[in-house]
C-alpha cells in the first residue's frame, strides 16, 4: 500500500516530487511521512515551517486516502483548515504521523458522507526528526463525495 500512496502523492500533489517525501508506513492505524532536511531548509540550516506544514497536511491527507480506499467511497478529500505548532527548530530529515482518529469521529464522517455528500474530520499530525518531537499539527479534512470509488485495496474494510 505504501507504493500506491506514492504514486498518488506524486501524481495528485506534485509538489510532494520536489520536496521529497517518502511514505515510511501506510495502513488504516497510523500513516508516517518523511521528508529530507536538504530540499527543506530554510536560510538557518533547519526545516522550513512551510514545509513542515505541508508534510503534515499530507499525513492526514493520506490517512483518508488509505481510508477512502478501504471503505470503498465515492469521495474526494481536501483541507478545510488547520494550525501548527512548532516547538523547536528542526535539524534533521522529518517525520509526520498521524494516527486513526476516533471510531465516533469515523462514524459522524461517514453519516454526514452518506447524508450530505460532505463530511467532516479532525486529525492530528506529529512531527519529529532525529532529536524528537518537534511540531504538532490539527487539520479538519472534507470528504466530498465524487463520481466513481476507487479500487479495491488490500487494507480491508473498516467496521
Amino acid at each position: 500500500m505504501t507504493d500506491a500512496l506514492l504514486r498518488a502523492l506524486h501524481d495528485d500533489l506534485p509538489i510532494t516530487r520536489h520536496l521529497g517525501i517518502r511514505v515510511a508506513s501506510a495502513s488504516l492505524e497510523s500513516v508516517a511521512l518523511v521528508a529530507p532536511l536538504a530540499p527543506n531548509r530554510n536560510h538557518r540550516g533547519t526545516a522550513f515551517a512551510g514545509s513542515v506544514n505541508a508534510l503534515a497536511t499530507l499525513a492526514g491527507w493520506s490517512w483518508l486516502w488509505l481510508f477512502i480506499r478501504a471503505e470503498r467511497l465515492a469521495a474526494q478529500a481536501v483541507i478545510q483548515d488547520s494550525a501548527i505548532r512548532y516547538t523547536r527548530p528542526i535539524g534533521s530529515d522529518f517525520t509526520a504521523t498521524t494516527a486513526a482518529p476516533s471510531a465516533a469521529a469515523i462514524a459522524r464522517l461517514l453519516a454526514a458522507l452518506g447524508k450530505s455528500g460532505r463530511g467532516r474530520i479532525a486529525l492530528e499530525v506529529s512531527v519529529a526528526d532525529d532529536s524528537g518531537p518537534a511540531a504538532q499539527f490539527s487539520g479538519r479534512y472534507v470528504l466530498e463525495r465524487s463520481g466513481a470509488a476507487p479500487p479495491e485495496s488490500s487494507p480491508g474494510r473498516r467496521s
